[in-house]
């Protein structure tokens, strides 16, 4: 994982993102797919600390791999990706349109899962707090 910095924090913060469709239904097509992940990718210009790293569909949910700095709250980015894709979509393709008749085209929850460290480096890392020099195999990197 990359060490990103802000000017008052240094974070490696990763996650994985489930968004599924209203009702499960299976609307998210091949034909769909690269305009869906065209519109998230634009996320990116909007908010330049925000990385999505990966992206992959199935007919009825979208899993993500994202970075997300600690002063944007996961929420706030799932709630941004949702709402400006549910609008996009249903004015680009009418059948979705009139599937949800206005409505959003995701279910309302999400599933949300932190990419994290191996535990055991973890440990050792904690274990070793106050002391001079952490052992090479612990090091996470410049602070």
């Amino acid at each position: 994982m990359r060490i990103q910095k802000l000017s008052h924090a240094t974070y490696q913060h990763q996650y994985h993102l489930v968004c599924g469709t209203k009702y499960r239904r299976k609307w998210l097509k091949e034909y769909i797919k690269p305009y869906l992940r065209e519109f998230m990718y634009q996320l990116e210009n909007h908010y330049p600390t925000v990385k999505i790293l990966a992206l992959n569909t199935d007919e009825d949910h979208v899993h993500l791999q994202i970075e997300i700095p600690p002063n944007i709250a996961v929420a706030k980015v799932v709630q941004l990706l949702k709402q400006n894709s549910s609008r996009e979509i249903r004015k680009k393709y009418a059948y979705i349109r009139r599937m949800y008749l206005e409505d959003s085209v995701w279910a309302v929850g999400y599933y949300s899962s932190t990419v994290g460290l191996n535990e055991e480096k973890i440990r050792k890392y904690i274990e070793h707090q106050g002391q001079e020099e952490l052992p090479q195999e612990v090091s996470f990197g410049s602070s």
